[in-house]
């Protein structure tokens, strides 16, 4: 398609349409102008709910590639891509996982995550050969993350990812996209237009923030990295850490602070002693139990 194709694609998307709620915005007081941004907030969980269906399909391809030894690898430019490298660099210290297994590829590089490269967002080229980097195979996913569903660089890399074998996934704000044919599950949150017009760091980011906190979050939770509701897969690297993993184990395991920091001294980690607690285990028995259910706490307290 043509740059002028393009941008008459661009202005038929809901994402760039004028906002009547916020019209005249720079006239309103500085309290109407939060009050309007609070309420157009209000509107993306509701957009986000007809999309549940596609992201609980997706949570499951996921959490099924991380068990055998697949990657989540996470494409996109600008806020999209910005809002995917938080997504991914949050799992190692929330979730103990490697850095290998969340990855992201941002157009312009990890520059651009500090300082905004817009225009490298239009480069094909670019696309297939950041992805290329990463040596997608049939055991990875590949999530395409782009408001208007129709970002070249993006666009380019799930092609290449899909060529190769990849289940691909897509989260846009836009029905009818390029990305969304292109997806083998596609998520699609309409949050409609922007109090800023075509400002998709707002809305439409904060969709696609509170979709991929579901993708690892709820992935993550099938694979046993959380117990019940407690984050016990965290790294214990500061004074506030291990006290949050004190009370986690107070909490899950029963026991009194005492018994909770001795144990935790013992193994230097929340799993093994949680599981250690829960079985009456030592913690070398607690570490083969986590190695034989690949890390499943729940599985490792109940495994004969």
């Amino acid at each position: 398609m043509s740059r002028a194709g393009r941008d008459v694609a661009l202005q038929r998307l809901r994402t760039e349409a004028p906002n009547r709620a916020s019209a005249a915005l720079d006239q309103r007081s500085t309290f109407d102008i939060v009050k309007i941004i609070h309420a157009e907030d209000a509107k993306i969980a509701a957009a986000v709910e007809p999309a549940l269906p596609a992201i609980a399909q997706a949570v499951d391809v996921i959490a099924n590639a991380l068990a055998s030894g697949g990657r989540l690898i996470y494409v996109g430019a600008g806020t999209a891509g910005r809002i995917a490298a938080l997504d991914a660099a949050e799992c190692p210290p929330t979730f103990n996982t490697s850095p290998e297994q969340v990855q992201f590829v941002i157009a312009g590089g990890e520059r651009s995550l500090g300082r905004a490269r817009e225009a490298s967002e239009d480069s094909r080229a670019n696309g297939v050969n950041d992805i290329k980097r990463r040596n997608p195979t049939k055991r990875d996913v590949v999530v395409g993350v782009s408001a208007s569903g129709r970002t070249p660089y993006t666009v380019a890399a799930m092609k290449y990812a899909r060529g190769v074998g990849a289940k691909i996934a897509s989260v846009t704000c836009n029905r009818g996209t390029e990305m969304e044919e292109l997806a083998d599950i596609a998520i699609v949150a309409e949050v409609g237009p922007e109090i800023i017009g075509g400002s998709t760091r707002m809305k439409a980011g904060t969709a696609q923030k509170m979709i991929l906190n579901m993708l690892t979050s709820a992935a993550m939770v099938r694979l046993g990295k959380v117990y019940g509701n407690l984050m016990v897969n965290l790294h214990l690297k500061s004074s506030k850490l291990m006290e949050r993993g004190i009370r986690i184990l107070e909490s899950a395991a029963g026991v009194d602070r005492k018994t909770a920091l001795k144990t935790l001294r013992k193994t230097r980690s929340v799993p093994e002693a949680l599981i250690v607690l829960k079985a009456g285990i030592s913690p070398a028995e607690a570490r083969r139990r986590l190695k034989a259910t690949a890390g499943h706490v729940r599985r490792a307290i109940d495994l004969d």
